[in-house]
């Protein structure tokens, strides 16, 4: 198994400053698919948000892994020093609504 890189955590405003960038549709950020933001010891985070955010084909279910890939690569985009776990799902979010999670955290060096 590989061995994760070290985290730095950031002052929670600033990843979800970050996050706001990658979950909005309009440039001001207001509109948002970001449920919620939840902080590991470790120093990452896991970014809940809604299905919505993925514009589904007729007939699909779930997103497509490339679907997955474009929202990975906008996390990179947006700032280069994330890092970005394989791994990605479905969680619950409210009592019976589902939501799509990532993991990812910022480098130490």
């Amino acid at each position: 198994m590989q061995d994760l890189p070290a985290f730095v955590p950031r002052p929670e405003a600033a990843v979800m400053a970050y996050l706001r960038e990658i979950f909005s549709r309009d440039p001001a950020g207001k509109t948002t698919y970001l449920r919620r933001l939840e902080s590991r010891p470790d120093g990452s985070y896991r970014a809940v948000f809604d299905p919505a955010y993925f514009v589904l084909a007729e007939g699909r279910q779930q997103p497509s892994n490339s679907q997955w890939n474009t929202l990975k690569k906008k996390m990179k985009r947006h700032n280069p020093r994330v890092f970005i776990f394989k791994q990605h799902g479905e969680t619950v979010c409210g009592e019976t609504q589902t939501c799509y999670y990532v993991d990812f955290g910022f480098f130490a060096h």
